[in-house]
């Protein structure tokens, strides 16, 4: 599937999330009590996708570790701590389409207002993501994965758990 229509489909389903429930029971047995908390905060899309993260993972290898299927599950946990209404998610996608650039100067502060929080979500999620998972004392893994989640992978090819932070972005990228 082209990224055009990946990101299409993310868009629609995004928008028909509060038609689905998330399948809380698959995740519950997986995250420490903290981070069963942080999970539940995020935004039902941002739920649900995660759930679709951790399926995929799972069919690729049912033994996936530990640090592997939370990172699924919580690699976007840094979203929640701004929550995008539909129309912000949408003028962010059309203007990373449109110019790259200005999306990239949008997102370098981490001050959120209105129409940056898109950019500076999506460029400092990973970072917060992290951040959470610290602070809920997840694994170290973990929280590299999900810090770690958005960088280029050839820039992490000599890191110990290249490995799975591929595996994690083959999976997330087809979510």
């Amino acid at each position: 599937m082209s990224a055009a229509r990946r990101r299409l489909a993310q868009g629609f389903g995004a928008l028909f999330a509060f038609a689905r429930a998330p399948d809380l029971a698959l995740a519950k047995p997986h995250l420490s009590a903290c981070e069963y908390r942080a999970f539940r905060a995020m935004s039902r899309s941002d739920q649900l996708h995660s759930l679709q993260v951790l399926e995929k993972t799972l069919a690729a290898d049912s033994t996936a570790p530990k640090a592997l299927i939370c990172a699924a599950l919580l690699h976007d946990v840094g979203k929640s701590r701004y929550h995008l209404s539909v129309a912000q998610k949408s003028a962010a996608v059309i203007i990373e389409a449109l110019s790259p650039g200005l999306s990239r100067r949008l997102g370098e502060r981490e001050t959120i207002n209105f129409w940056r929080a898109p950019f500076v979500l999506r460029r400092h999620h990973a970072k917060w993501s992290g951040e959470i998972l610290r602070e809920c004392g997840a694994d170290a893994d973990t929280i590299w994965l999900a810090r770690h989640h958005q960088d280029a992978a050839e820039r992490c090819r000599d890191h110990p758990l290249h490995p799975l932070l591929t595996r994690l972005q083959f999976a997330d990228g087809r979510s």
